[in-house]
């Protein structure tokens, strides 16, 4: 398949599923495109019209990268399903990134705390991913820009396309930190209904985890969860009220096993544990953390350190486990000892 067909083949606008089942069926991008020129595969006047486009400068003018799938990062490009090819705006991080996702309809409660999810991650040196929608994914976005992190937007429209309206800045923020905006839609592309859905397997592609923090039974942040799951990522979920619609999505993932994520403290903590110490983080390397401190005569239980810092429990179990994921210490039975 050569790159110019390949271009040609996503400019279309077909559905990645039907792409993906065409592909099969006549063997590369050249055939395929031939088939629709010669009337072999049925599709809209519309879409035969763009045959005649050039893709390369529709790209050219929005300003956007041509990714194909051999440049994507590993554990997208890895997927069965990963696209060909993403339209990036930006930078495309190959990093482990954290997804923050959740219900466009969130009440102030998720909106409040997924801005402080977002400013934490970043902060801690992780790329912060999401949709750029409304409710949880904006505001983990400004989070992001909150705490100086590079954020990645993956849109279900095209990336010269501001959707919604009102978050037209944030994408140009997003840009300016240093993050990207990315779609496998080319460029115009409008924010179809059903464009939605498969961009979800490109937000938790891009991830190495993700947490969810508000969802309703029947929204993208589920799909995006059921996506993460079948592709084998790490998936965190914040308890809620069992009667309140934004909660139960969540509440659910956390009965099939999801991991319940509580607070900032607990989110650092849960991600530490799977992805390592966090690039912002390093551990000190002269021993003056005061934990190691304290270690220097001997083992000590964690109720004990607990004390001595002056820390409640799951602040100690914390910096614990920073300091474990740095090599470090080691904890054994609930005793912490210096390596």
């Amino acid at each position: 398949m050569t790159a110019p067909d390949r271009l040609r083949l996503a400019s279309l606008g077909l559905h990645p599923d039907r792409v993906r089942t065409l592909l099969v069926e006549w063997g590369n991008a050249r055939a395929v495109l031939r088939a629709v020129e010669r009337g072999q595969i049925e599709v809209s006047q519309a879409i035969r019209d763009r045959l005649d486009h050039d893709p390369a400068d529709a790209a050219r003018r929005a300003g956007a990268d041509i990714v194909y799938r051999e440049d994507l990062p590993d554990a997208l490009a890895g997927l069965p399903d990963a696209p060909d090819l993403l339209y990036v705006r930006g930078v495309l991080s190959d990093r482990p990134g954290v997804a923050i996702v959740g219900s466009r309809r969130a009440t102030s409660y998720g909106l409040r705390l997924a801005r402080s999810f977002g400013r934490a991650v970043a902060g801690a040196g992780w790329p912060v991913i999401s949709g750029l929608a409304r409710g949880i994914d904006g505001a983990a976005h400004i989070g992001c820009l909150d705490g100086g992190g590079v954020g990645l937007a993956v849109l279900g429209c095209g990336v010269d396309v501001a959707y919604p309206r009102e978050h037209r800045d944030l994408a140009a923020r997003l840009l300016d930190g240093g993050g990207g905006v990315v779609s496998e839609y080319a460029p115009g592309a409008r924010p179809e209904p059903w464009r939605f859905p498969p961009r979800n397997r490109i937000i938790s592609g891009l991830a190495s985890v993700v947490v969810v923090v508000e969802a309703t039974v029947k929204g993208g942040a589920l799909i995006t969860a059921a996506r993460a799951l079948e592709q084998g990522r790490y998936v965190l979920a914040v308890p809620g009220d069992v009667d309140r619609e934004t909660s139960r999505g969540c509440n659910l993932l956390i009965r099939d096993g999801a991991h319940p994520v509580l607070d900032v403290d607990d989110l650092l903590t849960s991600l530490t544990f799977a992805l390592g110490l966090p690039p912002n983080r390093p551990p000190s390397a002269n021993g003056d953390d005061p934990i190691l401190r304290l270690l220097r005569g001997g083992g000590i239980t964690l109720e004990a350190l607990a004390v001595a810092l002056g820390c409640s429990a799951p602040e100690t179990i914390r910096r614990v486990s920073l300091l474990e994921a740095a090599g470090s210490v080691r904890k054994e039975g609930g005793v912490v000892s210096a390596r």
